[in-house]
């Protein structure tokens, strides 16, 4: 079976980026990183572009529970209009309601110390993991 290109997930904060992806089959998604949303984040985010064969990315969008445009909605326009710009690979929008409430539930199942689950970096990559999941399972790429 030849080899897919990976898709990258990402779950854009005004703080911390977090970041998954799949694996080259698409079979699995891992929470990768969480990037800080410094000066130095196209550095750490264009490294991690080289290291992996990237065909698309699926960036979170955040929607009111109504399905109306959040607060959010407007910053993470401004990212992708960034992210074009820099990179020259497709990008979806995909719903990410209720994806940092799952990744919590999901870290306090799989995470034993309670300190290591006060990491907020552990909410933002589950998070990307979460939204990356639904939408290959919607998309026909995951069961």
């Amino acid at each position: 079976m030849k080899e897919q290109k990976r898709i990258l997930c990402i779950d854009y904060g005004a703080r911390r980026v977090g970041i998954a992806i799949t694996d080259p089959l698409r079979i699995f998604v891992y929470p990768l990183t969480t990037i800080e949303n410094n000066s130095f984040f196209w550095e750490t985010f264009d490294t991690l572009i080289r290291e992996y064969d990237i065909e698309k990315f699926i960036l979170g969008y955040p929607l009111k529970e109504d399905g109306s445009r959040s607060s959010s909605t407007e910053l993470i326009e401004k990212f992708r209009s960034e992210l074009e710009k820099k990179m020259n690979i497709p990008i979806e929008y995909y719903d990410e309601r209720y994806s940092s409430e799952l990744a919590k539930d999901r870290i306090i199942q799989s995470v034993s110390s309670k300190k290591k689950r006060r990491d907020k970096s552990l909410v933002d990559k589950n998070a990307a993991a979460i939204i990356l999941e639904d939408y290959l399972r919607e998309n026909g790429g995951y069961s």
